[in-house]
């Protein structure tokens, strides 16, 4: 009765945990959508919604909306992304970001535009997706070959490793066209300008499937948490797990630079956050970070808007500047407990 009553007010804990971030979200979106540049109070955001007025209309609309549309969609990618990435690797300082994925995803989508013209639609779907697998396979080579074997540490230092030479990389090719410089100096920072609308269909793809392989191999990550024989003792299949999980991964990640550029730290603080409010159950911590992604990049791109009007800050410099100190903070914990 006592175990019932408890699993009961958990339950309802957590429903709560939730319902609340979805009206944080609501809330974000909605700034998202009235704040800028010029401020539309209420009236204004009403008519232009219904397209009664001219100019709140086209703003909303043409700008305000789909870059709103697209943090959420980027949002929960790289939310759920972070939650698969430190469950399968167990390695609380796992992130698209830092493990070199996302920076796998631009390099590719960056070069295939200036050498081989392949920077619009599928094509640049298709080059997020294969940078990202062989930055993942790369990184994950790294560190398995270290003494030390594949650590949390290796693999976050062999991670930051690659992201750094493939931002240079970025760098270097982009500096070899004025016009792809012009176009890619602030998607490389990550930003919510999605410069080609005809990559948001085809982007849609691989989102859900990613998605619908995260909902499918969640319980299995719970029981993986135990260790690889304790797992398979369960009955988990442990190599499946693991590869369902990191295609997942790639192909959240994959779609989210393909929207919107390679944006730091959203994977790596999210899951940490779900965990504080909902505990370890990947199930509980993949829904509420799915909520609260979505929820800290419509946020930060609102601040973007807010902190150097009429300019902005792009968004993937937000997030750096609010994930690098959690960042410091994780690498301190994981020091001291492996002492």
């Amino acid at each position: 009765m006592i175990t019932s009553r408890t699993t009961a007010r958990s339950r309802t804990a957590v429903t709560a945990v939730l319902l609340t971030a979805l009206v944080l979200l609501v809330v974000a979106a909605l700034a998202g959508i009235t704040v800028g540049a010029r401020v539309l109070s209420p009236a204004e955001t009403v008519a232009g919604l219904l397209g009664h007025d001219g100019v709140a209309a086209t703003v909303i609309w043409e700008l305000r909306l789909p870059r709103t549309l697209l943090g959420l969609l980027v949002g929960v990618a790289l939310g759920v992304a972070g939650v698969l990435a430190q469950a399968v690797t167990r390695n609380p300082l796992a992130d698209p970001g830092l493990l070199g994925i996302s920076a796998g995803g631009a390099v590719a989508v960056v070069a295939g535009s200036v050498f081989l013209g392949l920077g619009a639609g599928t094509p640049r779907v298709l080059l997020a997706l294969a940078g990202a697998a062989l930055a993942t396979a790369a990184v994950y080579l790294f560190a398995s070959r270290s003494p030390e074997g594949l650590t949390p540490v290796n693999m976050t230092l062999a991670g930051m490793a690659m992201t750094a030479f493939l931002g240079a990389g970025v760098s270097a090719t982009v500096l070899l066209s004025a016009s792809t410089m012009d176009q890619y100096r602030f998607w490389v920072v990550g930003a919510l300008n999605l410069p080609d609308t005809a990559v948001l269909l085809p982007a849609l793809v691989p989102a859900v499937v990613g998605g619908v392989l995260a909902v499918v191999v969640s319980g299995s990550l719970n029981a993986l948490a135990l260790g690889d024989d304790t797992a398979a003792a369960l009955g988990v299949p442990v190599v499946r797990t693991r590869l369902l999980a990191g295609v997942a991964v790639v192909l959240l990640s994959g779609t989210a630079v393909a929207l919107a550029g390679p944006i730091a730290f959203v994977g790596l603080v999210i899951p940490h956050v779900a965990r504080a409010l909902v505990g370890t159950d990947v199930r509980r911590v993949l829904a509420l970070s799915a909520v609260l992604g979505p929820l800290l990049l419509v946020t930060a791109d609102v601040v973007g808007r807010l902190v150097a009007r009429p300019a902005e800050v792009q968004v993937g410099v937000v997030t750096a500047l609010l994930g690098t100190p959690f960042f410091i903070w994780l690498t301190r914990r994981a020091k001291e407990r492996g002492r």
